[in-house]
């Protein structure tokens, strides 16, 4: 059809346009000079106001209509049937959104990212908590614009979340954390199985980044088409097809600080890698929604880079970069990462008590948006919930509510697909090796690749062929459920 064409065409337009928003969004956080942020603001809501502009023309919705008219069963071409009905769904929200809504968003974000780095360096909320309240002054006029059934949280949890709902979340946070909390009871009575500081020792920063390098190539992350730096908060930016920045922090006397970062990023990275590069252009080439993409991230950063068949490879090879590691056993190096207790840092939580942290969050989110919370109570209001859920007291800002970036760039409503990625992740591993037994004797030989594929075959290649509830069903034979995953937690922490 010409309209079909004709929004094909317009889809490689406007994917030129956000991925060099990525790609600005990419040097900001790694490259930029401190100066140049004021202007680089103005480029970013350029270029999210042009995007915004050419999507919500009038005759984009005639075209659509106009395909929508010519196909009506996903039987007859899943990525054409897949193409019309995320075009109708982002036409849908986009056409509620003032252009001056979306340039005043995308600039304020911008700033926001530089001055949440400059409070976390100094620790001090104050300095963030106006850029803050500016963000989620916005973000509730998003949710307005976007429309909801229950609360405001649901229209931005809808942008990351196909479907999701703050009151089908809750139902399942509150199903999980008494689980939680007694497992994390029962590993606290047995004690520790080694020392608090094992690991702690002298690791040099290039040593790191070539350990780093050589783990995330051997896990498929293909070096001639991305690459790692450094950054304040880990994260992955795919900026083309052919093209995916991972970036980490350091910690010079603990390596597995930045490991793990590597681990999370590349899993987004072998995921953005695998989707089908052809299709870039098009909604079904995109990934079909966060919950999907921290599966990934969730899944070889714990399900590989945790288990005791990873360390028998990579203990000796990281012994080779770090030779006092040399002196430590194999079941002592997966028993130290795998300790569980409270802690600060969602980043270097644990497998048992991380999805506390997301709880955390989300409920914070809910009330913020509710009207019950306040920005400027944000950190006494954290700190009451750390000493509630994880008996801590929160020694400062950094520790607490400055630790994330993502209130920064707006992004309320991201949180909770950290534990949908965590609940199917352990469903989409147990399905994988369900098929293709041999994974966990090739992992502990360095060789990803059975896994990978795997991966690929059902998770990265169907791209946005199906919404995530029904990737997963096919995925795995079943809806995305806590059970998986909490014997996936006894099975390692109590077997």
């Amino acid at each position: 059809m010409e309209a079909y064409k004709k929004l094909t065409e317009l889809g490689g337009e406007l994917t030129l346009l956000n991925d060099t928003s990525a790609l600005l969004g990419w040097d900001q956080e790694t490259k930029m000079p401190a100066k140049g942020v004021e202007y680089r603001a103005k480029q970013m809501a350029y270029l999210g106001g042009k995007s915004h502009d050419l999507w919500v023309r009038p005759e984009v919705g005639d075209w659509i209509v106009e395909c929508e008219e010519g196909i009506r069963s996903q039987d007859e071409d899943e990525d054409h049937f897949a193409n019309v009905r995320d075009w109708r769904f982002d036409y849908d929200r986009a056409t509620t959104l003032p252009t001056s809504l979306v340039i005043e968003f995308q600039e304020t974000s911008a700033l926001g990212k530089a001055t949440w780095a400059e409070a976390r360096e100094k620790s001090d909320f104050s300095i963030f908590a106006p850029h803050l309240e500016r963000l989620v002054g916005l973000s509730k006029q998003q949710a307005e614009c976007y429309g909801y059934e229950e609360c405001p949280y649901d229209a931005l949890l809808e942008g990351f979340e196909r479907g999701a709902r703050a009151g089908e979340l809750t139902a399942v946070f509150a199903a999980l954390r008494p689980d939680l909390l007694a497992l994390g009871k029962e590993i606290a009575d047995r004690g520790p199985r080694v020392a608090d500081d094992l690991l702690e020792g002298d690791y040099p920063l290039e040593k790191q980044q070539a350990f780093n390098q050589e783990v995330a190539a051997e896990m498929g992350f293909d070096f001639a088409a991305g690459r790692i730096d450094t950054a304040v908060h880990p994260f992955c930016s795919g900026v083309g097809p052919r093209d995916t920045r991972l970036t980490t922090r350091y910690d010079l006397k603990d390596f597995t600080s930045s490991l793990f970062g590597v681990l999370h990023e590349a899993g987004h990275g072998l995921y953005d890698q695998g989707l089908p590069a052809d299709k870039h252009h098009l909604p079904v080439g995109r990934a079909v929604s966060l919950g999907i993409h921290e599966s990934q991230s969730r899944l070889w950063e714990n399900h590989v880079g945790r288990s005791r068949e990873f360390w028998l490879y990579w203990l000796p090879k990281a012994a080779q970069y770090f030779p006092h590691l040399a002196g430590i056993s194999l079941e002592d190096m997966v028993y130290a990462v795998n300790k569980s207790a409270p802690s600060f840092v969602r980043v270097e939580a644990d497998e048992v008590t991380y999805d506390l942290h997301i709880m955390l969050r989300f409920e914070l989110e809910q009330a913020i948006f509710s009207g019950d919370l306040p920005v400027a109570d944000i950190p006494q209001v954290w700190n009451s919930r750390m000493k509630e859920m994880f008996g801590l007291s929160v020694p400062d800002d950094a520790h607490g509510c400055l630790q994330d970036i993502h209130w920064s760039m707006g992004m309320f409503g991201y949180f909770p697909t950290y534990s949908l990625g965590n609940l199917n992740a352990s469903q989409l591993v147990a399905a994988a090796k369900k098929e293709r037994p041999e994974i966990d004797g090739q992992i502990a030989t360095g060789n990803c690749s059975a896994l990978l594929t795997w991966m690929r075959d059902k998770v990265h290649q169907p791209g946005s062929r199906w919404l995530p509830g029904e990737l997963i069903k096919r995925a795995t034979g079943e809806a995305t459920n806590s059970a998986v995953h909490l014997k996936h937690l006894r099975d390692r922490y109590l077997g």
